[in-house]
């Protein structure tokens, strides 16, 4: 399977449909991409340039082994952090041959990763996983509706079906003339999604000063926090959901609660599932659960 590890020369933006089935990925990899579907690239860059001892912009093999690592620690332990020794150790660090290793190092692990490759795999990766999500709604056309679009939002997220209907019939009520959100949109939203920590920032203010937040509000506060232009249209709809009470002002907790589950797509609750045979038998309750 190995073999058919493209080469990065060729700069593929479609690297994991490229591959299909026919690689090898680890459970420390598979932690560290969905890390990287969820999180902002600033800590990422941060942990590169911690690595790149003489500045060059490049690190080795083992390197990014344990840039790994320390993101596997902190996905299952947040009150982690990068200052702690305990995640630098490389006791018990161990070179499993993979498609992405491969892909990053060569057949013979001799290469070397510059930032500026890892930063464009990172945006490739993270725009790959969004075009599937929404090719899955827009069914070959160039938008998703109002009403997919919030689907979306709740996909992961904590709410019961019946919720989730609730908030998606509400919406189907409110859209009297479907706009649509083209993919650029889309990504430009979650994108922002990433940043929820530091757009949380801004709510807190808000909410210290028992404000509520309107639509110009809050594209000016994605604005500021992450450097995105929302689509006008798209900050609609949103309100559309999160505002409740049709007063104009978006329902804050409600919102933060969402989109945080939909930020993690679901991991969270992965790792409190129990595991071995307990989340064995959990797994067959819930999928005789879900034939009745």
């Amino acid at each position: 399977m190995l073999a058919n590890t493209p080469s990065r020369r060729r700069k593929t933006k479609h690297l994991f449909r490229d591959i299909m089935d026919r690689g090898i990925l680890s459970y420390t990899e598979y932690l560290f991409l969905l890390c990287i579907l969820t999180k902002p690239k600033a800590g990422y860059e941060i942990a590169f340039k911690m690595f790149d001892r003489d500045g060059n912009k490049r690190i080795d093999r083992r390197e990014f082994l344990l840039m790994e690592e320390i993101f596997r620690k902190r996905a299952h332990d947040q009150s982690a952090v990068l200052g702690d020794e305990s995640l630098w150790s490389t006791k018990e660090l161990l070179i499993q041959e993979t498609t992405l290793l491969r892909y990053f190092f060569g057949s013979r692990g001799n290469d070397t990763l510059d930032y500026d490759t890892f930063s464009s795999f990172m945006d490739n990766l993270q725009t790959e996983v969004l075009e599937l999500e929404f090719h899955e709604y827009s069914k070959g056309m160039p938008t998703i509706s109002e009403v997919e679009f919030a689907k979306v939002l709740f996909k992961y997220t904590y709410l019961d079906d019946d919720e989730r209907e609730d908030y998606i019939e509400m919406v189907r009520e409110r859209t009297q003339e479907e706009k649509g959100i083209t993919f650029d949109q889309f990504k430009d939203f979650f994108q922002f999604v990433n940043h929820l920590d530091d757009f949380e920032i801004v709510l807190r203010m808000y909410s210290f000063a028992d404000q509520p937040m309107s639509e110009d509000e809050f594209r000016r506060a994605v604005l500021v926090t992450t450097g995105l232009r929302l689509a006008d249209h798209v900050v609609h709809t949103v309100f559309q959901i999160f505002d409740t009470d049709g007063d104009g002002k978006l329902m804050q907790r409600e919102f933060m609660g969402v989109m945080k589950n939909r930020a993690h797509r679901g991991f969270r609750e992965h790792l409190k599932n129990p595991v071995g045979w307990s989340g064995f038998k959990a797994c067959v309750r819930n999928e005789l659960k879900q034939s009745q």
